[in-house]
């Protein structure tokens, strides 16, 4: 069994604290998860046997509703999803090449994230012109100029903004993003730093009867968040990041992969994931908050990025959590599907709109298998 190994401790708690300044998210139109049914079975199924297994997928999916790009007002949701994700023409048919998908990445992805990124500096109280650092996360497409041109271009960030991209590290990488804006800031304190997270993750719909890839077309959904990153402000009613951790468990490269096919970006989830983090996340995280000074037994709230609602289980089961501990995660799944890397950020705006008490723990889980964590105030 894949266990944590505890190292000696290689950074202070004594770092810099810095605040989220505002966060800030958007969503594209809104599919039901009893209207993605059909189309699911119409582009996996080839029997009886096959569509029952799928309808239980997506039973048990924890999902109510999710947004994708493809949607648009004025348009009836079937139509317009089988205008993109067309009939299969037999057995071998994938559906749309890579390359037509990151076509609508590239015209719908800086959409949504000017859109995060608006709210996020509205919310900060500050102006575009005052960002000094960007620092754009995506792993559900690739464009350059990338992300960062285009926010430089329409939200009217300085032209000698300095910017770094986060690609392909999954539903973790905001965790790492927060991480390095922390970094940011600790050198230097006048720094301003803009996190801008955006996946559409519904253009990576998988064709063909796979159970690991019908899981992820149950669960993943398009979405942007960003927030503001700076020196923690007094009397601010802000997060204040103050401690990430970061863990890699040995001997699981294959529990989650996510990797570029010729007809989309194809994703690969084991049945064991739980399990495998069932068995690691308290050892884990005993080991990085102890050393940090605090416990479990200190955490007030919880914000555990939905992989899935087995994902949210075996988190609850492993830290003994109460039985509503985890709702914030819970509702930003139902009403929202998994955005991968964004979601953290949507559960984050959700508890501090709830007053949701401190401190938070927040965790994300992610190829590797990587196990990532964040330990918030207010």
């Amino acid at each position: 069994m894949t266990s944590v190994e505890v190292l000696p401790e290689r950074w202070s708690s004594r770092a810099a604290t810095v605040g989220l300044w505002g966060i800030g998210t958007a969503v594209p139109g809104s599919i039901a998860q009893l209207d993605a049914i059909p189309l699911a079975e119409a582009l996996a199924c080839r029997s009886d046997k096959e569509r029952s297994f799928l309808q239980r997928v997506f039973a048990r999916s924890g999902v109510e509703s999710r947004g994708s790009v493809l949607v648009k007002e004025g348009g009836g949701i079937a139509e317009q999803l089988r205008a993109f994700y067309r009939p299969r023409a037999d057995d071998s048919d994938r559906g749309p090449t890579t390359a037509e998908r990151m076509i609508v990445y590239a015209r719908e992805a800086p959409v949504l994230a000017e859109q995060a990124a608006r709210s996020a500096v509205e919310n900060a109280g500050i102006l575009p012109h005052d960002i000094t650092h960007i620092i754009t996360v995506s792993c559900t497409g690739f464009v350059a100029p990338g992300l960062d041109v285009e926010m430089i271009q329409r939200i009217h960030l300085r032209p000698d903004v300095r910017r770094t991209h986060i690609g392909f590290m999954g539903c973790h990488a905001a965790f790492n993003a927060l991480g390095a804006a922390r970094a940011i800031v600790a050198a230097d304190p006048a720094a301003v730093v803009l996190v801008v997270c955006v996946e559409l993750s519904s253009l990576h719909f998988a064709y063909g009867f796979d159970p690991q890839k019908l899981v992820a077309n149950a669960l993943f959904a398009d979405g942007a968040a960003a927030t503001i990153v700076g020196e923690a402000r007094e009397d601010a009613p802000e997060w204040r990041l103050r401690i990430t951790a970061s863990q890699f468990l040995p001997d699981t490269l294959d529990a989650m992969t996510w990797r570029i096919g010729n007809h989309g970006f194809e994703m690969t989830l084991l049945p064991e994931l739980p399990t495998i983090i069932r068995a690691n996340v308290r050892t884990w995280c005993d080991a990085w908050l102890s050393r940090a000074g605090t416990s479990l037994g200190d955490i007030k709230s919880w914000a555990v990025h939905p992989g899935g609602p087995k994902i949210l289980d075996a988190v609850a089961e492993a830290l003994a959590l109460a039985p509503d501990a985890l709702r914030f995660s819970r509702s930003v799944l139902a009403h929202h599907g998994n955005m991968s890397s964004a979601t953290v950020l949507f559960i984050l705006q959700e508890m501090a709109r709830d007053n949701a008490p401190s401190p938070c723990l927040a965790l994300g889980f992610g190829p590797g298998l990587m196990l990532e964590g964040m330990f918030l105030e207010r």
